[in-house]
């Protein structure tokens, strides 16, 4: 059953990485719900499926802007140019990042930077660039997608799980400072959620099995199980909720 969030209608959010995986399943979601969304990535194949997808079901159409969110001088400058042609932003879902597998063994200084930039580093300038915006409508919303792997001590993408602990640290550490302006920024830590990436590369039956075992609710998670989480966020239904990490794992940890 879908639960409508009325004062999300006609609203602005911007959403990084979200043609495909659980990004797409966002932007879907707050289409649903009429707000105007305008998703960065650099898949155009899997944005204008994600697009294809929304219009068919007869949603709000999203806008596709092709960014590369690693090249942070354009990223902002993107950001910047749909304030000023389009109006304030009231929703940033800071949410692009790569879980590519490695060994602490295998990090060198360049791919321990390249992590850094797609998984952290561009959640904090896209804060930055909308923070003005945010005070001139006199509030908004963050929600910066993070992930439980760090918490549980995941060993097989160190780079990665040490940039998802970082932006725990970077909703809690910036809430105050944007607090006073009524600005709220939230994350959400999900767990194992069946995108169809982590189906076809790492979710093979033993995996899942063991996963299934140490959940408290034996059920697969989707991508659909996280974009409910944003819509609360992102609503005023979750006025009273600040610098706060919710998790989105059937118990998982």
């Amino acid at each position: 059953m879908k639960t409508e969030y009325f004062d999300l209608k006609n609203k602005r959010a911007l959403i990084s990485g979200g043609a495909s995986g659980i990004g797409s399943s966002i932007v879907e979601h707050l289409c649903e719900q009429g707000v105007e969304v305008y998703f960065f990535d650099i898949d155009k194949k899997e944005a204008k499926k994600t697009i294809y997808k929304i219009k068919k079901k007869k949603f709000k159409i999203p806008n596709f802007v092709e960014c590369d969110i690693k090249n942070i001088k354009k990223y902002k400058l993107s950001i910047l140019n749909i304030i000023k042609k389009q109006g304030p932003i009231d929703i940033l879902v800071n949410n692009a990042s790569n879980d590519q597998r490695h060994s602490l063994e295998k990090i060198t200084e360049k791919y321990w930077d390249d992590r850094m930039a797609i998984n952290l580093k561009h959640y904090l300038f896209a804060i930055q660039s909308v923070k003005k915006s945010m005070i001139k409508n006199k509030g908004g919303s963050i929600i910066n997608l993070g992930s439980v792997s760090w918490v549980r001590g995941a060993v097989m993408f160190p780079a990665y799980s040490i940039a998802k602990a970082g932006i725990h640290g970077l909703t809690r550490s910036l809430a105050r400072d944007l607090g006073k302006h009524n600005i709220r920024i939230n994350s959400i830590a999900p767990g194992s959620i069946a995108t169809a990436r982590q189906s076809k590369l790492w979710l093979k039956p033993k995996f899942k099995k063991e996963i299934l075992k140490n959940q408290a609710l034996k059920k697969q998670l989707l991508p659909d199980d996280v974009s409910k989480m944003v819509l609360f966020l992102a609503s005023d239904v979750s006025s009273g909720c600040t610098k706060q990490n919710f998790t989105v794992d059937a118990g998982l940890i």
